[in-house]
């Protein structure tokens, strides 16, 4: 065989061992950066959850507040 051959075949195998070893990095780096994300968007759904819960006990509150205030008002009312 020619030298030449022999070198381009060489230099193919480094180019396909390159290419190989970059796809690779960069799935697995994909891979990191998905799971990463995966987590914040679990992160923020968990605090959306515990918002809507806090949304409901104030609102909750507040009836309980206007619910004591009608009943102070009827007391002094007869009172009066």
């Amino acid at each position: 065989m020619d030298t030449a051959v022999i070198s381009a075949l060489i230099a193919l195998c480094g180019s396909l061992i390159g290419t190989f070893a970059g796809v690779l990095t960069g799935g697995k780096l994909t891979e990191y950066r998905l799971k990463m994300l995966e987590q914040k968007v679990e992160k923020h759904n968990n605090l959306i959850e515990r918002m809507y819960a806090l949304e409901e006990k104030a609102q909750l509150q507040e009836e309980k507040i206007k619910v004591a205030n009608h009943r102070i008002e009827d007391l002094e009312e007869q009172l009066k």
